[in-house]
């Protein structure tokens, strides 16, 4: 619940328009608003936004030049008009198709005059009535009414009880939303009335105005209470979830706020100690590409992924893979070389040295160096080893480089 429980239970010197949303407050005379004698013909006050519930007390600021005119005259005299709320607000001067067939017979309690100029009226609701026609429209819209009673078809016991849900649904709305103060639960506490707790919690909900107008046309209270539950009870799974969303959000933001202060605390006492080792890694990898022989297009990719390096997280497995391509980078031999010592019988003995047997595999590497040996200018050539894991791949390899003289 937002708009009226959240801001109608504090003040009732906030007046909202006529035009507008309105505040609603508390007066449980239910028995005293259904006794009252209406009679047949009274002022109507048009309201736009705003529906009126009887035993509610609201702040209206009137702008209309009738309204203003409406409400002197009959605070001069019973203080008693007819409110009914505008199917379409932006109608300047609404007639009797432009209003809703049922609205609430209400009494001014008080007319304020405002510092900037403008009146705020603060009537209460005192008892549903249907709209029959408007006599005349000067001064002010006159109207034919006929007064509507509440009804109590279904058993006591029944109204008690869905008085009772409500109540309780209410509660849990006002401790379920942060924008609420406690005490409202002691407003809702205190109502002891059925129907009165009906038409204040329908003024207090986030009901847009039209679901509103269908509440208060509804004569049997308990199928008015019906349809206000269901609407409740959207409210209440609606602000459970709204809060348990929030509070996964909250968890999540304070456990990275405490990665965030670890690791700002981390950084300052390695920093007491003699400095971060990221840093100081970091800076090894500049000092190490500074004595490479790479090209221009080299230099820069290198600088590019460091930067990149400098950028991640020390936590994340992102961070490990790209040191291990850095650390790669460094590794090669970039536009260094060694001459190729192609003396066959010097290889011919380090491979008898290091390797027993494999005699068609020596024999097929010797011959690949000697084809080396004669064309000289060979571009890429390539031998391939093949053959399971342990029968001595990489081994020969080595001595390969070796026999060259290859670093």
């Amino acid at each position: 619940m937002k708009s009226d429980f959240e801001n109608g239970l504090g003040s009732l010197f906030m007046p909202a328009d006529e035009e507008t949303e309105y505040i609603p407050l508390i007066s449980d005379e239910d028995e005293v608003l259904e006794n009252m004698n209406v009679p047949d013909v009274i002022p109507v006050l048009p309201l736009r936004n705003t529906v009126l519930f009887p035993g509610v007390v609201i702040p209206i600021t009137v702008g209309r030049e009738k309204s203003i005119k409406l409400v002197q005259d009959v605070y001069k005299k019973n203080k008693i008009l007819g409110a009914v709320s505008q199917m379409d607000a932006n109608v300047e001067e609404p007639g009797i198709d432009d209003l809703f067939g049922v609205g609430t017979v209400a009494q001014i309690l008080k007319i304020l005059e405002m510092p900037d100029g403008s009146t705020s009226v603060i009537i209460q609701g005192r008892k549903r009535f249907k709209l029959e026609d408007i006599l005349t429209d000067k001064p002010y819209h006159i109207a034919k009414i006929t007064p509507q009673e509440d009804s109590f078809e279904e058993p006591k016991e029944e109204a008690e009880a869905l008085a009772a849900t409500l109540k309780e649904l209410a509660i849990k709305i006002i401790k379920l939303s942060s924008n609420i103060p406690t005490e409202a639960t002691f407003a809702v506490k205190n109502i002891e009335s059925p129907s009165f707790l009906i038409n204040f919690l329908a003024s207090n909900s986030e009901l847009n105005m039209k679901e509103k107008q269908k509440l208060l046309e509804m004569n049997n209270v308990v199928k008015r209470g019906l349809y206000l539950l269901e609407h409740l009870s959207k409210e209440v799974q609606m602000l459970e979830l709204k809060n348990d969303i929030q509070t996964k959000v909250k968890t999540d933001l304070d456990q990275q706020q405490r990665e965030y202060l670890l690791h700002q605390q981390m950084k300052t006492i390695q920093d007491e100690l003699g400095g971060n080792p990221i840093d100081q890694e970091i800076a090894e990898y500049k000092e190490k590409a500074k004595k490479k022989k790479w090209n221009k297009e080299t230099g820069e990719a290198f600088k590019k992924e460091l930067d990149k390096l400098q950028r991640l997280n020390p936590a994340s497995g992102e961070y490990s893979v790209q040191v291990n391509y850095i650390q790669t980078m460094l590794e090669l031999p970039w536009n260094e070389y060694t001459k190729d010592n192609f003396n066959l019988k010097r290889a011919s003995n380090i491979l008898e040295k290091d390797h027993f047997g494999l005699e068609k595999v020596k024999e097929r590497i010797l011959e690949h160096l000697a084809v080396l040996k004669l064309k000289g200018d060979m571009k890429s050539p390539i031998l391939c080893l093949v053959g399971p894991p342990g029968v001595g791949k990489t081994s020969l390899g080595k001595s390969i480089g070796h026999a060259l003289g290859r670093k």
